[in-house]
């Protein structure tokens, strides 16, 4: 179940804004805020299956776009990369130390920061 919820935020982090604001709302409030299609209906006055259609296309419309372009899986990918980039940079400032080259000790660095800059955006 965790992997199902981590998937899906990570749709709407996504794709959330080619949602309805019906849509956005009780996607949010079901994935992100942990309410039942129960609390959500009582809450918006409607049935609890008027919640779970509502949820079930949205999550459709959501699928379907990470079907056709792929950014989730290669955001992951790219920051597979990136992380050992800045793991092989770490290791080239290490061996430049030892052979007391500043130049690659120097770009070692730069890579290693561009590599964590990315990282956290």
């Amino acid at each position: 179940m965790k992997n199902q919820a981590y998937r899906m935020t990570m749709l709407f982090d996504f794709y959330g804004d080619v949602l309805t604001d019906r849509q956005k709302e009780f996607y949010d409030l079901y994935y992100n805020e942990d309410l039942s299609l129960g609390e959500i209906a009582e809450n918006y006055g409607i049935t609890r299956q008027g919640v779970r259609d509502v949820i079930v296309r949205a999550e459709a419309v959501l699928t379907e776009l990470e079907d056709k372009t792929g950014l989730i899986k290669r955001f992951h990918t790219m920051r597979g990369q990136l992380e050992r980039l800045l793991q092989d940079a770490d290791r080239v400032v290490q061996l430049a130390a030892r052979q007391d080259s500043e130049e690659l000790e120097r770009l070692a660095l730069q890579i290693r920061d561009a590599a964590s800059a990315l990282l956290k955006e």
